[in-house]
């Protein structure tokens, strides 16, 4: 048998409003998720977070916001955590990424035993993915292009997701379309 997992991208305080890198809408997103959590018949959920220890050129003083940004989601602070609102108790498994690099992808993203992502959805038998979080354009979108890479049949649920930028969410969805990722919903304005 197998079912659809939720993925629940990034959402910390860090990338929530009051954070060093706050997505307009991000706390929205953060309350908004739970909603998710129960009736819907997921298989699994999952989370993934930024857990940066020292993720080289990732950071930087005078970011160009495309390859670099300002420091963030650093281990050992609050912007790391996730943020209050989401429920955390659902989790079945929490996947870490990013501590001496960039990384945008969950699937770049590691369980506490070193299980990467699409291992552990295959263990778990795991065909279908539901993605949402923070931010569309960045995360949200790697995660759910390499769900779609790794065989999954990948949604991205627009209504509980948050962008950076009109510009790069409209370039993300078209990438996400292009890649048979699954669009359901729309995209929220969080303003």
């Amino acid at each position: 048998m197998t079912g659809r997992a939720l993925i629940v991208v990034d959402v910390q305080n860090d990338f929530c409003e009051g954070g060093s890198l706050a997505v307009a809408g991000g706390s929205t997103v953060a309350s908004d998720v739970n909603d998710l959590f129960s009736g819907r018949g997921y298989t699994a959920i999952v989370a993934t977070r930024d857990h940066h220890i020292d993720p080289g050129p990732h950071f930087s003083d005078d970011p160009d916001y495309v390859d670099s940004w300002p420091p963030h989601c650093r281990v050992g602070t609050p912007g790391v955590e996730f943020h209050p609102a989401v429920e955390t108790e659902p989790f079945d498994e929490v996947f870490s990424k990013g501590e001496y690099s960039a990384a945008y992808s969950g699937f770049e993203g590691v369980s506490p035993s070193g299980e990467s992502l699409a291992d552990w959805l295959h263990r778990h038998d795991v065909d279908a993915v539901d993605v949402v979080g923070l931010a569309t354009d960045y995360c949200v979108r790697a995660t759910a292009l390499d769900a779609a890479t790794e065989g999954f049949r990948t949604r991205v649920l627009l209504a509980f997701t948050a962008g950076v930028s009109p510009t790069t969410v409209a370039a993300a969805l078209t990438e996400l379309d292009t890649a048979g990722v699954e669009l359901v919903g729309q995209v929220t304005s969080h303003d």
